[in-house]
């Protein structure tokens, strides 16, 4: 946007107001310049608003000068939730941003009500396999309250524990979570897919652990069609990739707990989180188990196993009647969300290094061609407090 545009005879921005009480630590007063170009962001693309747009950006500014901040419409929510996908520059998966499920969380405060809720968006997301992108956003801070969070990078997220040998079991990623539940009182199993349970923290209130049922959980056994051996494995992953430690900022205001879902292209499960070194480091069984020779690089047994691995999930994903994309065809598909975005006159802004697949990047159309890249908002963010709780330095109490 551009800021240096005249403002009209609403500015100049508010005052930040005098507190009565100390100010909680994650709330900032919403900055006028960004809530007036959402305003103007969001009539511009509905136009046919029950409030006119100047009317209700003097709404906007009276309360940002009584209150030091303001609460957007359920129209408005809903469309700063959708642009916030739009604008997400490391997402592949774009095309379907209008279609994104928005849910009102921001009345609940107690942790019962919050777990509840998440269970719903689960229950919701999941929809038997036929899985949809949904948002539930949680009420944003105040001056003097605290906005509710989840210490968990995403609702379902497997365990990782160190073994006895100095190895591990389960998600090397999640050791130092794990490690952190554990001593929040969880009691841990000890298996490589273990569920994590939910930490669920609101304001002036201890970190409450929530389980999640596993009849919520959808899991898909991982078999390949071709090596029966592969099965025995005992390999598996779950359908939903619900993030839940990114804060969604629409016009100024922050939402710390927003998680949000789309369906999983089958690379960020066959080339990310079974394969990273940092993950479950899976590569050498796997071709242990296809027969390959692992004592010769250029025999490319990495790539080779590599490639029969996300056969093996698209595979199980299809077979199991759980929605799932494969990277060349989300790749066409951000292609022509590109075009559109174009036609409308709007910039996609990119990451090049995210959009282009784990595998096979070069026989990919994403791969061959340059992009923009912006901090446009609305928008996702990973702040410090969220990357902090997620990696297990959460504030523990005493």
């Amino acid at each position: 946007m551009n800021s240096d545009r005249p403002r009209g005879p609403l500015a100049p921005a508010p005052r930040r107001p005098t507190p009565a009480r100390r100010l909680v630590s994650d709330w900032k007063v919403p900055d006028w310049t960004e809530a007036e170009d959402f305003l103007r962001l969001f009539h511009s693309e509905h136009p046919d608003q029950p409030i006119p747009l100047a009317m209700r950006l003097r709404q906007i500014r009276e309360h940002l000068e009584q209150t030091g901040t303001y609460r957007h419409t359920r129209a408005e929510l809903e469309f700063g939730a959708r642009v916030a996908w739009r604008n997400s520059s490391r997402c592949i998966g774009r095309l379907y941003w209008k279609s994104l499920r928005v849910l009102d969380r921001r009345d609940a405060t107690t942790p019962d009500e919050i777990h509840t809720h998440l269970l719903d968006h689960l229950r919701q997301a999941t929809n038997q396999g036929r899985v949809r992108p949904m948002i539930s956003v949680f009420a944003p801070p105040t001056p003097y309250r605290e906005a509710p969070r989840v210490w968990n990078g995403q609702l379902v997220k497997y365990a990782g524990y160190r073994a006895a040998d100095g190895g591990f079991v389960g998600d090397q990623g999640q050791v130092a979570f794990t490690d952190a539940v554990r001593r929040l009182g969880w009691q841990a199993p000890g298996g490589w897919f273990d569920v994590l349970p939910l930490v669920i923290e609101v304001h002036g209130d201890k970190p409450q652990l929530y389980d999640v049922p596993r009849d919520l959980i959808l899991e898909v056994p991982l078999k390949h069609p071709d090596h029966p051996r592969f099965g025995g494995l005992g390999l598996r992953w779950y359908a939903v990739p619900a993030i839940s430690n990114m804060r969604l900022s629409i016009g100024g205001v922050d939402y710390p707990l927003a998680p949000f879902n789309g369906w999983y292209m089958g690379t960020e499960i066959g080339a990310r989180n079974l394969v990273d070194p940092d993950r479950y480091n899976l590569l050498p069984l796997v071709a242990e188990v296809l027969g390959l020779d692992t004592d010769d690089d250029t025999l490319l047994w990495r790539d080779r196993a590599l490639v029969e691995l996300n056969v093996a999930v698209l595979h199980s994903f299809r077979a199991a009647g759980v929605k799932i994309t494969d990277h060349h065809t989300e790749s066409e598909r951000f292609l022509t969300h590109l075009a559109r975005e174009e036609g409308e006159g709007r910039m996609v802004p990119t990451d090049w290094s995210w959009i282009v697949p784990p595998v096979s990047g070069g026989l990919t159309p994403v791969f061959h061609r340059y992009y923009e890249d912006a901090d446009l908002r609305p928008n996702f963010y990973l702040d410090d407090e969220a990357r902090a709780r997620a990696t297990g330095g959460c504030p523990f109490p005493h």
